[in-house]
C-alpha cells in the first residue's frame, strides 16, 4: 500500500471513530432523558414531616419498604421526609427525578403546591401516587381514607363523650392545617355532625397540625371564653391534642378532648382518660395498598385492581383511587381495635405510670 493509500486509510477510520463515539454520547444522553429509560426498580418515597405524627417513620415508612419488597424483591425505595417543609419536598422530588425513578409515592405536606411538580413529572413519563393526601396535578393513583367519614366519626365520637350533655355544650375546634386538602374534609366531616348536635361552635381555629400552634390557640380559647365557656375540644389529629391537653390541665379545665392517628402516646392518654377518643386508620392496609400500586405502575400494569373507585382533585377528574374505612378507638375498644390488629402491644401501651390505669381498663 503506497503512502497516500495510507493516509486515506487512516483519515477514513478517525472519520468512522468520531461519528461512532458521537453516536454513542448522543445515545448516552438519550438514555438520561427519554420518557422510556430511567431507574425502573426504584420507587420514590416522599413522606411529609415528623415532628407532630410518629405514625410515618414508625409505620407507613417500613410497611411501604416491606410490601414493595415482597412484591418486586430486586426493587428498592429511596425515601426522603420533608419534615415540615414544601420547598424541601419539592427538592427531595427533583432529585427523585433526576435519578431517574420513574414512581414516586407522595405524601404531599403542602398538596396545593403540587400541581406544576407534578404535571412535570407526567411530561417526563413520571407516575406519582398520591399518598394519604390528594396532592394537585395529574396523579396516576390515590389511596388514602374516606377522609370526610374521619371527620363524621370525630364529631360523632365528640358528642358520645359529651352523653347527654351534647345539646347544652359549646364546643372549641382546631383544625389541621389549610394547605392540606384532608384537613379540610376532616372539618367538613366534624361540622355535618357537630352542627346540630351541640350547642354552638364558639371557637374555631387552624393549628397548622404544630402542637405548639394548637397549644397557642387553645390558650387563645381560654382567654377568650374563660375556663367554663367550652365543654369539649375537637383537634384534628393527636400530636395537637396532646398539646391542647397540657394547656387545658394548666387552667384547671377538664373537658372531652378528641384526636386521630393512634399514636401509642394518644392510646396511653385514652387510657388514663386524659383524651377521649382518636381515629385508627390502619396503616399497613393504606401503605400496602400504596405499594402494590406503586409496583404496578412500575411494572406496567392496570391499577384498577386496587384503585376500584375515582375521586376528583382540585385540577384534575376522575383519578383512580382507593378509599379504606377508619375506626373510632376509645378506651372500652382498645383491646379491639389497635391491639386485635397487631398495631401495638399490651405491653408497649402499659409501661410504668400506665400500668396502674390498664389493669382498670381491662387491658392486663
Amino acid at each position: 500500500m503506497n503512502v497516500m493509500m495510507r493516509r486515506a486509510v487512516i483519515a477514513t477510520a478517525a472519520v468512522s471513530m468520531a461519528l461512532s463515539m458521537a453516536a454513542c454520547g448522543k445515545a448516552g444522553d438519550d438514555k438520561k432523558t427519554s420518557a422510556g429509560s430511567g431507574d425502573t426498580k426504584s420507587i420514590g418515597l416522599l413522606l411529609p414531616e415528623n415532628a407532630s405524627s410518629t405514625r410515618y417513620e414508625s409505620f407507613d415508612k417500613p410497611f411501604i419498604e416491606a410490601k414493595v419488597a415482597a412484591l418486586c424483591p430486586d426493587c428498592k425505595v429511596k425515601y426522603s421526609n420533608a419534615e415540615g417543609s414544601a420547598s424541601k419536598q419539592k427538592q427531595q422530588f427533583d432529585t427523585l427525578i433526576a435519578e431517574g425513578v420513574k414512581v414516586i409515592i407522595l405524601d404531599a405536606f403542602d398538596a396545593t403546591s403540587t400541581q406544576s411538580w407534578v404535571k412535570e413529572a407526567a411530561d417526563k413519563g413520571v407516575k406519582v401516587v398520591a399518598y394519604d393526601r390528594l396532592a394537585t396535578g395529574p396523579v396516576a393513583a390515590y389511596v388514602s381514607f374516606d377522609n370526610e367519614k374521619v371527620g363524621e366519626l370525630q364529631g360523632q365520637a365528640l358528642v358520645d363523650a359529651l352523653g347527654a350533655k351534647a345539646a347544652d355544650s359549646n364546643v372549641v375546634m382546631i383544625n389541621g392545617d389549610e394547605a392540606d386538602p384532608n384537613a379540610a374534609f376532616f372539618k367538613s366531616g366534624a361540622h355535618k355532625v357537630l352542627d346540630g348536635k351541640v350547642k354552638k361552635v364558639v371557637y374555631e381555629a387552624s393549628g397548622e397540625w404544630k402542637p405548639t400552634v394548637a397549644g397557642q390557640k387553645i390558650g387563645t380559647a381560654i382567654t377568650s371564653l374563660g375556663k367554663d365557656g367550652f365543654q369539649a375540644v375537637y383537634s384534628a389529629n393527636d400530636g395537637m391534642a396532646a398539646a391542647i391537653i397540657t394547656q387545658l390541665k394548666a387552667s384547671g379545665i377538664n373537658v372531652p378532648v378528641g384526636g386521630q392517628d393512634a399514636g401509642i402516646d394518644a392510646i396511653q392518654r385514652i387510657v388514663t382518660g386524659d383524651q377521649a377518643y382518636t381515629i385508627y386508620k390502619a396503616y399497613k392496609p393504606l401503605a400496602d395498598s400504596a405499594a402494590e400500586l406503586a409496583v404496578n405502575l412500575l411494572q406496567g400494569k392496570d391499577v384498577k385492581g386496587v384503585a376500584s373507585s375515582t375521586v376528583d382533585s382540585a385540577t384534575d377528574k376522575a383519578i383512580p383511587a382507593k378509599l379504606l374505612d377508619p375506626k373510632v378507638v376509645t378506651k372500652a375498644n382498645v383491646k379491639d381495635t389497635v391491639i386485635a390488629d397487631g398495631l401495638y402491644k399490651v405491653a408497649d401501651i402499659c409501661t410504668g405510670d400506665y400500668a396502674t390505669a390498664c389493669t382498670a381498663a381491662g387491658l392486663q
